[in-house]
């Protein structure tokens, strides 16, 4: 679904991303895991040109994104993106939040997009957030309501940037839900976290990077069971 070929990025003199050559495949739960400052989120940035590579290829669904002749905007109502933070309008209610997008993009009528934002909200039980705005919400249901509005354009890929970070602890888990049942419905998926329950549960396969390169990949099991690099090795005695 996505192919990542001699991905490199830089920001001035910095080097965060080396040479990176991936391939997602439909269906996959890819759980990226590593140190702040690795490379982790601009990695997956790239993925859908919200950070421009330095050079390389990245092909989405046998089109090549990073030509400059691709209509990226269109390519990105394919791409659900999950951020740290939200990024919800704080001046619509959850309901506009949620049907912006698909209606301004033409995908559906207002009608059409109203009813799915209502099965989407029933959804994560929050059907009753429809009116609210967001500063009425609490860090976990802002997250759940972000993952809904992704989802509303019926993405063929998922991305997530540390859609945990920024919860309370007691609000994790209620995101990793919403989470994991887009998982085991078979939601092609790309996860940033520092969740290790979570890559070890739901991931089909864990990359570790740090200093902008993939040191290690492998299943979840043999990942956290037998890690091979010695910088994995730390990196996981040090979060396990």
């Amino acid at each position: 679904m996505i192919d990542v070929k001699h991905l490199s990025k830089s920001f001035g003199d910095h080097l965060v991303l080396d040479d990176i050559s991936e391939h997602i495949a439909p269906g996959e739960k890819v759980v990226v895991l590593g140190p702040s400052g690795s490379g982790k989120s601009t990695f997956l940035r790239c993925l859908n040109l919200l950070e421009t590579p330095t050079k390389g290829t990245i092909t989405f669904q046998g089109t090549e994104i990073t030509d400059p002749k691709a209509d990226i905007n269109k390519i990105r109502q394919q791409m659900g993106m999950v951020f740290q933070h939200f990024n919800l309008f704080p001046n619509m209610t959850i309901r506009r939040n949620i049907t912006l997008a698909p209606v301004r993009t033409g995908l559906m009528a207002q009608a059409q997009a109203d009813d799915l934002a209502t099965t989407l909200l029933r959804r994560v039980g929050l059907e009753e957030k429809a009116d609210a705005y967001p500063n009425q919400l609490s860090g976990g249901q802002k997250q759940r309501i972000a993952i809904v509005r992704a989802l509303a354009m019926q993405p063929k890929v998922m991305l997530f940037d540390e859609p945990t970070s920024a919860l309370d602890p007691e609000m994790v888990g209620e995101v990793l839900e919403v989470m994991k049942q887009l998982a085991d419905e078979g939601m092609t998926m790309v996860v940033v976290t520092h969740e290790m329950g979570f890559a070890r549960e739901v991931g089909s396969r864990v990359l570790f990077m740090d200093g902008g390169h993939i040191l290690e990949q492998n299943t979840p099991k043999e990942f956290f069971d037998h890690p091979q690099n010695a910088r994995t090795q730390l990196f996981l005695s040090k979060v396990l």
